[in-house]
This record gives C-alpha cells, sequence and structure tokens, in this order.
C-alpha cells in the first residue's frame, strides 16, 4: 500500500491524510481484523515525520483517556461511528469525519454503537509514549506513562 504524505506535514493536512484514506477503504479493508479481546491496531506508514495507523473496534471497545506524548494527531473514522470524550465534552465521530488534535490533546475515543467501527489515525512526529488518565473527583491525574515498545 503506498501511502501519501505530501499534505500530512501541514498542520491541517494531518485531518486531510486521514480523511482520504479512510475513503478509500477498498485498498486496507482486507487488513481489518476484528478481536473479542481488544482493539485491533496495524500501521500503515511510518517515517521520521509522522505514522499512519489503521484501528477496528468492536462494541464497547475504548482507549482510555490518555495523550500522545507530545505529537499532533488525526483521526477519521471509515465505517462505524466512534464517540470521543475530551475534557470539554463528549461527540460522536460519524464516517468521514475527521478530529485534528493539538500535541497536548488528552481524549478517550470508545465504540459505544453496537456495530463494528474502523478509524485512520496518523501522528506528527511518530508516537514515542503516551501518557493513562483518570478523572478522580474534578482532578486529571496520569495513572501510566508508556512506550512505543509496548504497542
Amino acid at each position: 500500500m503506498t501511502i501519501s504524505t505530501t499534505t500530512a506535514s501541514r498542520g491541517s493536512g494531518l485531518a486531510v491524510t486521514v480523511a482520504d484514506l479512510a475513503g478509500r477503504c477498498d485498498e486496507w479493508l482486507p487488513r481489518v481484523r476484528l478481536d473479542p479481546s481488544g482493539r485491533w491496531y496495524e500501521r500503515l506508514h511510518r517515517d521520521a515525520g509522522q505514522e499512519i495507523w489503521l484501528i477496528s473496534w468492536l462494541p464497547g471497545q475504548t482507549t482510555g483517556l490518555h495523550d500522545h506524548g507530545g505529537s499532533r494527531g488525526a483521526f477519521a473514522v471509515a465505517l462505524g461511528s466512534l464517540e470521543e470524550r475530551d475534557l470539554s465534552g463528549v461527540r460522536e465521530v460519524a464516517p468521514g469525519r475527521a478530529r485534528a488534535f493539538g500535541s497536548d490533546y488528552i481524549h478517550e475515543v470508545r465504540n459505544v454503537s453496537a456495530a463494528p467501527a474502523v478509524s485512520v489515525h496518523v501522528y506528527s512526529p511518530p508516537l514515542s509514549t503516551m501518557n493513562r488518565y483518570d478523572i478522580v473527583g474534578d482532578r486529571l491525574v496520569r495513572l501510566a506513562t508508556e512506550e512505543a515498545a509496548q504497542w
């Protein structure tokens, strides 16, 4: 699979990249797996400036609250529907919609529907760490830091 990286180096280009890839599901759909034990994911592309992931979600699967270790990013839903919760609220992300975020963004993505979903994600620079969080009372508490080698 050839991934175009020319638009992804610009800020809004991350959302353009994932929206374009999400719309070309004939190129990646045969790779998708559904795993009842957890979200399935596969890296589609990585270079010095960015990495692109394909993720499948069965009903109830979630990321938990996390950041992207200083990387900017974007994701687009290709099939199904996902819900995103950040520190300001909750929103549905429908097929064809892309969500872009900055390097200090904390969110949770989950499948609250009754059907599987598939999304495309891009991070720039490539992920090196991710921090996991919980909300305790009215405070955001960091629970753990994961290194890229753990994915």
